[in-house]
């Protein structure tokens, strides 16, 4: 076969097949699978948006990220704890136990796997062991004033302030961004 003959083959058989191709686009069954695609990327899109803060128990409601399942006393945090023990459980411990305090209305739940204290549903603060450290973090941590600059990362939102044993802590330093953080939340939430 020439190669002339080649080319025209290709370049008719072009046109036949856009025209297939279209006419399987106008068929219902074709619509529907494009619905059904588009609702797929949506559901992805909110996914991928939200997989940071489990999306089987998250929520976002206006600007507020919102957890389901929070209550006084959370079992499952006694028991993450109990499995914390040690030099970076206890630091991790002791700052959740200020973080409770902070009122009344703190509830608590075991979020990704690590402790998160919310006012109601709307989460502000938690810990989390690592290998050599501790990190007590925060939702809202970009928006908190930070004058003795303890606050890491880089985030739209979160930040979190690292701690090891053996090194020294501001403790009034990080009191006082708990407490922030709390008045933070509770103005948020009240502001809607």
């Amino acid at each position: 076969m020439r190669k002339s003959d080649q080319e025209g083959r290709t370049a008719s058989a072009v046109p036949s097949v856009n025209a297939r191709l279209q006419q399987l686009r106008d068929t219902p069954a074709a619509k529907s699978m494009e619905r059904l695609s588009s609702i797929r990327l949506t559901i992805r899109f909110v996914g991928v948006k939200l997989r940071m803060h489990s999306p089987s128990r998250a929520t976002m409601r206006g600007d507020l990220l919102r957890f389901n399942g929070a209550v006084e006393r959370d079992p499952a945090i006694a028991a993450w704890m109990k499995e914390h023990a040690g030099e970076l459980g206890a630091i991790a411990h002791q700052w959740f136990a200020m973080m409770r305090k902070c009122g009344d209305e703190v509830r608590e739940l075991l979020h990704d796997g690590f402790p998160v204290v919310c006012l109601g549903d709307a989460p502000f603060a938690y810990v989390n062991v690592f290998t050599s450290h501790v990190n007590v973090g925060f939702f809202h941590g970009a928006a908190l004033p930070d004058p003795d600059r303890l606050l890491q990362g880089s985030g739209k939102f979160m930040r979190h302030v690292k701690l090891a044993p053996g090194t020294s802590t501001n403790v009034r330093a990080l009191t006082r961004l708990i407490d922030t953080a709390y008045l933070d939340i509770k103005a948020r939430v009240e502001n809607g």
